[in-house]
């Protein structure tokens, strides 16, 4: 089984009209590489009203756009400093509607310095683009310890003769082992 490699990207910019298209020639970059190329078009469509949201309705017009690659969904957002939730209206305005129309599924949610994110997910099927796979982890161990059940267990030799001391404990207790203090 291979586990998808999550991938991140994220931009801000100022939401004005005449950057819209410099912010779609980013995000389609970003899909190209993460082989999610017929992804391009819905989700630059989305973030595009998102973005038109952000320029229509918060006042400093810049926003943070997050594109987030997990192997199976692929997630957009865009942060304002609006404090104001989004109001989703009819088809004919777009907006959330037309987000909503190019999604699995959208929300929004406050943030601590009082703006908000509005975000959208896309389920990707798995035949597009190769996999991309977590790298063989490394060993950080300078020596090799023995691992549990390395020695016999004094509990399965069978109960100690009347007045016999036990016998000792392969290891030390948890408690008196030393930690290690550093990794390599």
């Amino acid at each position: 089984m291979t586990v998808p490699l999550p991938c991140y990207s994220c931009v801000e910019v100022e939401a004005h009209p005449e950057r819209i298209d410099r912010v779609h020639r980013i995000l389609a970059a970003h899909l190209a590489r993460w082989t999610l190329d017929r992804q391009i078009t819905p989700v630059c469509a989305g973030v595009r009203e998102l973005l038109a949201n952000v320029a229509e309705h918060a006042g400093d017009g810049t926003a943070v756009i997050e594109l987030i690659w997990t192997g199976r969904h692929l997630i957009a957002s865009v942060a304002d400093q609006d404090h104001r939730p989004p109001r989703p209206l009819g088809p004919e305005r777009g907006g959330l509607a037309r987000v909503a129309a190019l999604s699995d599924g959208w929300g929004s949610c406050g943030t601590p310095d009082g703006g908000k994110v509005v975000w959208f997910c896309r389920r990707v099927e798995t035949a597009e683009g190769q996999p991309l796979v977590w790298p063989a982890p490394v060993s950080v161990l300078r020596e090799s310890r023995p691992g549990p059940g390395s020695g016999p267990v004094p509990a399965l030799l069978g109960p100690p003769a009347r007045g016999a001391a036990r016998p000792p404990l392969a290891r030390p207790p948890l408690a008196r082992r030393p930690l290690a203090t550093r990794c390599a």
